[in-house]
């Protein structure tokens, strides 16, 4: 591959910078524009009073100090946990003041949404929508609802200019909510194993991308090339580990989301 196609591949930080700092805080966001990844994955959950926060468990009980299922409490509950002393980050060992509260609060998909707008640069977003969960279809629909009003439910500026968020699911149906509701916001179909109906490259009707996990890609790379002949974009996660960077980058994927955006822009040469 030539050195203008690798860099091109898209470097999305997984739940932030978050080998670096807590996942889903704004610490570990912050973290993730400063060192220059092109795009931020998050997942988002709904409280029981109808807001989208960023937390990738059901329940709160290992990235926070407290328990239950995010769906069972308010917003003012999870504002009252740390989300950030369970991780040793580097801030709070060299920070003599300690983590800011913000920093290690529970994230609201609101203020990520508000911090990339202030990004001073295109910071994109790949939103994934966790299921099951008692919310069922509300997730897509306040989603959607949040991004209108950030204007970002379609894509900005000339009309065949790329969406800056995309949709991703391991639930097919909740991606066809997307497309139902919003049409021109891309979506991502996420993968821990290939079912025998996809093994040819397919995808479900309407999804314009793959997202396999790096497990896929090391045990069967040849289905890279079946999702591409397909005319799939590929994007694969979870990939930290230097050898997992360069077997993405001989398959030609079209984004690696990592742990470590840092490391792996400079592994692709734009550290």
């Amino acid at each position: 591959m030539t050195l203008a196609r690798q860099q091109q591949i898209q470097v999305v930080a997984h739940r932030g910078a978050s080998d670096e700092a807590p996942e889903h805080t704004l610490a570990a966001y912050r973290r993730a524009i400063e060192d220059g990844a092109d795009a931020l994955e998050c997942d988002v959950r709904l409280t029981a009073d109808g807001h989208l926060v960023c937390v990738h468990d059901r329940r709160v009980n290992r990235t926070s100090n407290g328990r239950g299922a995010v769906s069972a409490l308010e917003l003012a509950d999870l504002a009252a946990l740390d989300f950030g002393s369970w991780k040793n980050s580097e801030a709070s060992r060299t920070s003599t003041e300690g983590p800011d509260w913000e920093d290690t609060s529970v994230l609201t998909l609101e203020r990520l949404l508000e911090l990339v707008a202030d990004a001073g640069r295109r910071v994109e977003l790949a939103i994934e929508t966790k299921h099951p969960t008692r919310w069922a279809g509300q997730v897509e629909e306040r989603l959607l609802m949040l991004l209108k009003r950030f204007g970002l439910d379609a894509p900005t500026g000339a009309p065949d200019a790329p969406s800056p968020v995309r949709v991703m699911s391991f639930s097919a149906r909740s991606l066809h909510r997307i497309q139902a509701a919003s049409p021109h916001l891309p979506t991502v179909y996420l993968m821990q194993f290939v079912s025998p109906r996809h093994r040819d490259g397919r995808l479900p009707r309407g999804v314009p991308i793959a997202g396999p996990g790096i497990r896929i890609v090391r045990s069967h790379p040849g289905y890279v090339e079946k999702l591409k002949r397909a005319g799939h974009q590929v994007h694969v996660w979870t990939v930290n580990e230097p050898e997992d960077v360069d077997l993405c980058v001989g398959l030609g994927v079209d984004a690696i989301i990592t742990n470590r955006p840092r490391a792996v822009l400079r592994q692709l040469g734009r550290g």
